[in-house]
């Protein structure tokens, strides 16, 4: 791969996650405050993320892999995302809103398949060159929170008041669109199936996969796999408007240390799984679940705001430790005939079903505690996901057996 590709995957990369993390992370606060939207109604909002993941299968197994290059399908779906972002922008009640991040999420979740599909395809060695591309999507992730922190004071309690944390879907909608146009120019990446073969709903859906539930451990995994995004879904869903409501000075920049810690867990996580192997490891990524809200429960802006930034860092250890975890121990566990179908079929699983039980249990949950004059009691609220991720990993101790996590040889 030439320095001109790896320049523009680069780039491809940072704008696509800027684009994530310029609007997605402080969303809770900006539906809490300037459309006065319930916990529940804040659960309909983020579950179009899962709603999209599970939408996102049937267009690229259906359009994207047999009819146009990625990099066309990539760009026409984000120049469409920047007018949907632009009307977000102008919404004043939530109802108004719902139907633009609905169809915005329908159309952003196949495009973190798309530009992997891209990058891909122009390189010799993935296993080697991926990460130094894929990095620059998590600082694309973390300079949006410190634009929106440190150099506007959006999420300032002086922006929140005055509602501009609107103005984070104008910047996400220039950054879209900018990304649009400038996919056209990426490397061509046709499709992948020939428009005369035929595609199944099952090979979309990666049903063949389901073979794979046989087996007691993997049966063991998937179902942990679903349960977790319970509590996950809590930290999507809940922690920008905690740390706003608790006075946390730019909580946006300080919720962007979760991406930070990423990188450097994604680095500690091979010696860690030779060492300790796939049942510790994935272990240690529940268990770390059930601190963070510990932390979160029992932790202020004052003197305890260490805890609420540890419990924000420990991100990389819950994320990678176990979803990294497991889409090696799928890949493994899969073979190279079903290797595509059962990572499609986790990704289902967790970001669409998973997620979508667990904002529909954080609305649920949010809506409880919340208080006459507007304020929750955030001790209850995070107790609940702390508890039930140590259920999940409690469980998973006693139900999945220790074996060793290698490449079959087909």
């Amino acid at each position: 791969m030439n320095k001109k590709t790896q320049f523009q995957l680069s780039l491809m990369m940072f704008l696509e996650f800027f684009i994530w993390g310029g609007w997605f992370v402080s969303l809770g606060t900006f539906l809490g405050h300037n459309l006065d939207a319930t916990a529940g109604q804040s659960a309909q909002a983020f579950s179009t993320q899962s709603w999209g993941a599970i939408i996102a299968p049937f267009i690229i197994g259906l359009i994207a892999d047999r009819y146009f290059n990625a990099e066309r399908i990539l760009g026409i779906l984000h120049l469409i995302g920047a007018v949907l972002m632009y009307q977000m922008a102008g919404t004043t009640e939530f109802t108004a809103f719902y139907p633009y991040v609905l169809g915005y999420m329908i159309l952003y979740m196949p495009t973190l398949a798309l530009v992997n599909s891209v990058a891909f395809n122009q390189m010799k060695d993935p296993a080697k060159e991926f990460s130094f591309v894929r990095v620059f999507g998590t600082i694309g992730w973390i300079i949006a929170g410190v634009l929106i922190s440190r150099v506007f004071h959006w999420d300032s309690a002086e922006g929140v008041e005055n509602g501009m944390l609107k103005n984070t879907f104008l910047m996400t909608a220039v950054a879209s669109a900018i990304l649009g146009i400038f996919s056209f120019t990426l490397p061509k990446t046709p499709p992948k199936v020939s428009k005369g073969e035929k595609v199944t709903l099952s090979d979309v859906l990666g049903l063949e996969a389901l073979k794979l539930l046989k087996d007691k451990n993997f049966l063991m995994f998937f179902i942990s796999s679903v349960l977790i995004c319970i509590p996950l879904a809590f930290y999507y869903q809940n922690t920008h408007p905690f740390l706003t409501e608790a006075g946390l000075e730019s909580p946006t920049e300080k919720m962007a240390l979760g991406q930070a810690s990423e990188v450097l867990f994604m680095l500690l996580l091979p010696f860690f799984f030779k060492k300790f192997g796939f049942k510790k490891t994935i272990l240690a990524g529940m268990l770390a679940w059930t601190l963070r809200y510990l932390l979160f429960a029992y932790g202020n802006a004052g003197e305890l705001a260490f805890m609420l930034l540890t419990g924000i860092a420990l991100h990389g250890l819950c994320y990678d430790f176990f979803f990294v975890s497991g889409q090696i121990y799928t890949d493994t566990k899969a073979g190279e005939k079903y290797k595509s179908a059962a990572q499609g079929l986790i990704t289902l699983a967790t970001y669409g079903v998973g997620m979508l039980i667990g904002f529909w249990v954080a609305g649920k949950i949010t809506d409880t505690y919340l208080a006459a004059d507007g304020s929750h009691n955030w001790e209850n609220i995070w107790i609940f996901p702390a508890i039930f991720a140590f259920a999940v990993s409690v469980l998973f101790v006693l139900l999945f057996r220790n074996e060793k996590v290698e490449y079959k040889n087909s």
